[in-house]
């Protein structure tokens, strides 16, 4: 079931989109739908708890737009690069980062303008995080199964949420 509401007036957050997804097959749909909507430039922040499907997400995201290999964890690399057409796209995993600084130090704010940045533990970088992006936060559903997502568009993202193909919830 989806849902898109309007935020206040004067709040930062142009547009919200919740469902939820029973598995990785449904987790995988959603990444195809939202692949085409993606360009250079393009930050999306993965957020949510250990195991909430960051990570699963990311690699089908990947997969969507035209990966065809391995897609590791970069939890022990900090990121990993995916030269794709239109663009690279790049992996990141915050977790074991304990500054903004140390993202810096590892490149991430100059796959900002050039490539399309996939950041896990995006709450590391505080206001180096771009205010133009797109949120997904994932969260256990009661039945601890499944997961409910939600699509938080900020900026330019709020049109692009609203275009979102059939089917996504």
């Amino acid at each position: 079931m989806a849902a898109m509401r309007e935020p206040r007036a004067g709040n930062t957050v142009d547009a919200i989109l919740t469902f939820e997804r029973a598995d990785e097959n449904a987790m995988a749909g959603l990444a195809a739908r939202l692949a085409p909507l993606l360009r250079r430039g393009d930050v999306v922040a993965l957020s949510g708890d250990l195991g909430a499907g960051k990570t699963s997400f990311a690699r089908a995201l990947l997969r969507a737009l035209g990966h065809k290999g391995e897609v590791p964890s970069p939890t022990f690399t900090l990121a990993q690069s995916y030269e794709l057409d239109p663009c690279p796209v790049w992996h990141f995993d915050l977790y074991r980062l304990t500054s903004a600084d140390e993202a810096l130090e590892i490149g991430i704010e100059e796959t900002f303008a050039d490539a399309i940045s996939l950041i896990e533990w995006p709450e590391i970088l505080g206001a180096l995080l771009p205010a133009d992006r797109l949120d997904i936060r994932f969260d256990f559903a009661d039945s601890g199964e499944s997961r409910r997502v939600a699509l938080i568009g900020r900026g330019s993202w709020a049109p692009r949420l609203a275009g979102l193909p059939a089917g996504v919830g």
